[in-house]
């Protein structure tokens, strides 16, 4: 009987033990898990991405991270050891075949670390919280904005050499070339676009320059996180309301905080679901600030008209 009381009393203490390290592995992790705005200094350049750190069971972290092009990819495991994070995740769009790395810390609320990119080269980054982006209030509505005055790009700037052009109200981009942004920012808005574009081309409207719904040849497809309506890599539409290329096409999105409901067409195929955090190809990180309307005019042709935005006072 005292050897059973002697291993029952072992085993206990061996689960009292686990159970310790299990709980102090938790609250090590409290401060790390939640979304993330980050910035990557690569070659000169300061590159917006994001990261989303999640526990799977008592002791196993994971997440979702987006890097400066490209959607949100899983993160099958972040390791902890000892007071550093890592994890790696395969190539996306990137060039190369290796994996990319990341190793970080937290310190007073913030993450610094490294990326090891495809090329093998190392980078620095840092990151901040993301905010929560809550509305206390509903919004007032302001008076609507004719973004596009339908005569010339006066209130738009490109980002690089300009492809786009101005013809009987209709703002075109012939071919693949620079993103157009918009010169005011916002913070709360509702905004109207009609839209048309090839066969097969591919384009995008940012919310506040960091929130991509997709513009796309989707016709006879699935309605998944890449296709026409999505918010691009993180919300899929309930269903496809896409028309057939060539035709005229119109959203009606309404962004409040990171609350964003979008009708295509006349249907609501995204009703006032959270935006986790910037999509690939984002002006920048700073969620908690406003920021423009911009237009994808890297992928494929397409072409615009009746831009009217209507900010939140």
């Amino acid at each position: 009987m005292k050897q059973i009381n002697r291993s029952i009393g072992l085993l206990a203490l061996l689960l009292m033990i686990s159970f310790s390290a299990t709980w102090s592995q938790a609250k090590v992790d409290a401060g790390i898990e939640g979304r993330w705005d980050l910035v990557i200094q690569q070659n000169g350049k300061e590159l917006p991405s994001w990261l989303e750190i999640g526990h799977s069971g008592t002791s196993t972290l994971i997440g979702r991270f987006v890097y400066a092009f490209g959607s949100a990819r899983p993160v099958a495991q972040v390791k902890h050891n000892n007071g550093t994070y890592s994890f790696s995740i395969p190539p996306q769009w990137e060039p190369g075949t290796r994996d990319m790395e990341f190793e970080f810390t937290l310190n007073n609320g913030q993450l610094t670390g490294t990326m090891v990119y495809t090329d093998g080269k190392k980078y620095g980054w840092t990151g901040v919280r993301a905010p929560s982006l809550k509305r206390e209030k509903g919004p007032v509505w302001g008076k609507p904005i004719q973004l596009f005055n339908g005569k010339n790009l006066d209130g738009w700037h490109a980002t690089g050499d300009n492809q786009w052009l101005a013809e009987n109200g209709i703002l075109r981009s012939p071919k693949s070339g620079s993103n157009l942004v918009s010169d005011q920012k916002f913070n709360d808005f509702k905004l109207h676009l009609e839209f048309r574009y090839p066969k097969a081309s591919n384009s995008g409207v940012y919310l506040r320059g960091r929130y991509e719904v997709q513009i796309e040849d989707s016709y006879g497809e699935e309605p998944l996180l890449d296709r026409f309506g999505a918010i691009y890599g993180f919300l899929p539409p309930n269903q496809m309301a896409v028309k057939k290329a060539g035709e005229w096409q119109s959203y009606d999105i309404t962004l409040i905080g990171r609350l964003v409901t979008v009708v295509a067409n006349g249907k609501t195929i995204i009703a006032n679901q959270i935006i986790p955090g910037i999509t690939g190809g984002a002006l920048d990180s700073k969620e908690g600030e406003a920021g423009p309307i911009f237009f994808q005019g890297d992928h494929g042709p397409v072409e615009f008209r009746n831009i009217i935005l209507t900010p939140a006072k």
